[in-house]
């Protein structure tokens, strides 16, 4: 038993560095602004991509996984503000 509880104890600080806070991590303000780059970043790729595929200068399979990639982001863009506006109307809810 002593030889598990060391092997557990071993391993649970070895992965404790992983959920702990990065040091200089950003805020949420910065997170989300990082984020809308992101999804513009993501949709200009895309977009780039279906003009190159429509003068044949990009394989279709390409296509493809760039309109799978800007579908992913749209629907989590959609369900990140529906989870806002859901927040917004519980808080307005709540008796002050």
């Amino acid at each position: 038993m002593e030889i598990a509880a060391l092997n557990v104890a071993q391993k649970y600080a070895a992965s404790r560095p992983a959920t702990e806070p990065q040091a200089g991590a950003s805020g949420p303000v910065e997170t989300a602004v990082n984020l809308a780059r992101d999804f513009a970043a993501t949709l200009q790729e895309s977009e780039s991509t279906a003009k190159a595929a429509m003068v044949g200068e990009a394989d279709p399979h390409t296509l493809v996984q760039a309109l799978a990639q800007t579908e992913l982001a749209v629907e989590t863009a959609v369900t990140v503000r529906d989870k806002v506006v859901e927040a917004y109307q519980e808080i307005l809810r709540m008796p002050v």
